[in-house]
């Protein structure tokens, strides 16, 4: 019997993402990002091709190398200007019924208060198929810079995050009871007694007072998360519901689905409640000579001097003050130490030419259509995964062909969930839940009002 995967489009509101610049490439449309007609068509066409969501990353951050911002980052639009996610997710809830809608936010740098009501909002309107992706920092120091905020170290981080879970957790499950609303005009509004005060003093955040919200269709949003770092595999073990473990051969990412499954039962769920989804790309063509050839055409349509300015956007690391032969292990930060981990046994050079050609994205599988749906299959089996995050080399050309070309074959095979009869909310569809809520054994559970 074929497992069958689940699919998430990796999107970003911004001209170029990934820490690469392809908006010069004769098929990138995405450099008009700040059109909704853009992210509506988008939305549309993988909605209509069963694509279970489409995720929004983010970044608050921008890219600094020895304390100035490259002037190439702005010339080729590399971290800025970009859009608020949230709010490019809001638009396109009217614009589609069935697709799930996920967004970045951050820890470190959202008021836990505020975010809480601005997602509740997003669930609320959309019917419940709404979606947190959990990061921990703004991508790069420069984010806290512009927040006037000092950075905090990474395990810390995590820490913290733990923290502000806690706070929304009880916004979200426990404030209001799920049936405290009535609109009764001959009656009340809400129903008193099953309003209630949350109270929180934790070590980095408080919060007294009443949710701003009523209790959203899921409650909590479904719970994104990807950390490589045995904090953020201990974090997705705790609060994850579907994790993001990027790229990588078939070995060293089933040693990671095990790890975080393992990280599950620890806190008392079962394995397979953690969704494990790995991030792929793909240039298809009709014969491999072809798909490669397409390829090539993507990296001819990048300027080179945009790698070391992409690198230390994500890592706070200039690659350019280090030797090629320089071994990446001799290198430290507290940013993203996933993006250095991931290179462990190569030298600065290796990684220079490696992030011109996909950046902190999947390398891209090349080849025809029955080769990556092979691959795919492959991955799912032998990692032990339950879907893909797949990432666009070129918007949305990558994502047209994937759904026209490679799709069709993974249906054939019975390797894609039917379409639901129904609109379902995002945890009910992605997680195959009975339920709108989080699962009675979450540590979120805890938290809500029993009627």
């Amino acid at each position: 019997m074929v497992k069958q995967m689940r699919l998430g489009l990796f999107e970003n509101a911004q001209a170029n993402d990934s820490g690469t610049a392809t908006w010069r490439h004769p098929d990138n449309k995405r450099y008009l990002f700040d059109k909704l007609d853009y992210w509506r068509d988008t939305a549309r066409m993988v909605e209509d091709a069963g694509f279970d969501f489409m995720f929004l990353a983010d970044a608050w951050g921008w890219a600094d190398v020895a304390g100035e911002r490259p002037d190439v980052a702005s010339a080729e639009g590399l971290d800025l200007p970009r859009l608020d996610p949230a709010i490019v997710l809001g638009a396109l809830i009217p614009e589609t019924s069935r697709l799930g809608l996920v967004a970045t936010g951050s820890t470190l740098l959202e008021p836990p208060y505020a975010f809480a009501r601005r997602m509740a909002t997003l669930d609320i309107l959309s019917g419940g198929r709404i979606g947190w992706n959990v990061v921990t920092t703004g991508t790069a120091d420069t984010a806290v810079q512009g927040f006037g905020v000092p950075m905090v170290g990474h395990d810390e981080r995590y820490l913290m995050a733990d923290d502000f879970m806690q706070v929304v957790y009880k916004l979200w499950e426990q404030a209001w009871e799920e049936d405290a609303l009535e609109r009764d005009k001959n009656g009340r509004f809400a129903d008193p007694a099953k309003v209630h005060r949350i109270e929180h003093e934790g070590p980095y955040f408080r919060s007294r007072g009443y949710g701003n919200t009523a209790r959203s269709p899921q409650g909590t949003p479904v719970l994104f998360q990807a950390g490589a770092s045995p904090a953020g595999r201990t974090f997705g073990g705790k609060h994850g519901e579907a994790i993001f473990v990027g790229s990588g051969p078939v070995e060293q990412l089933r040693a990671l689905s095990a790890s975080i499954r393992g990280e599950a039962v620890k806190n008392g769920r079962a394995a397979d409640e953690v969704k494990i989804m790995a991030a792929i790309s793909a240039v298809v063509g009709s014969t491999e000579e072809e798909a490669q050839r397409k390829y090539a055409s993507v990296a001819a349509a990048q300027n080179p001097d945009v790698t070391i300015a992409s690198y230390a956007w994500f890592t706070g690391l200039n690659l350019a003050a280090y030797d090629r032969d320089t071994p990446m292990t001799e290198l430290k930060t507290e940013l993203s130490q996933t993006q250095v981990a991931r290179f462990a046994g190569k030298t600065v050079g290796d990684v220079l030419d490696d992030w011109h050609a996909h950046g902190v994205g999947a390398r891209p599988f090349i080849g025809t259509p029955e080769q990556i749906a092979d691959q795919m299959c492959k991955l799912v089996e032998g990692a032990d995964l339950d879907g893909f995050l797949f990432s666009p080399v070129i918007p949305p050309a990558s994502t047209a062909d994937f759904i026209e070309l490679v799709l069709p074959i993974l249906k054939d095979r019975g390797a894609i969930a039917p379409h639901p009869a129904q609109p379902q909310t995002l945890r009910e569809r992605l997680m195959g839940a009975s339920s709108p809520a989080l699962a009675e054994s979450h540590t979120a559970s805890g938290y809500r009002r029993k009627s």
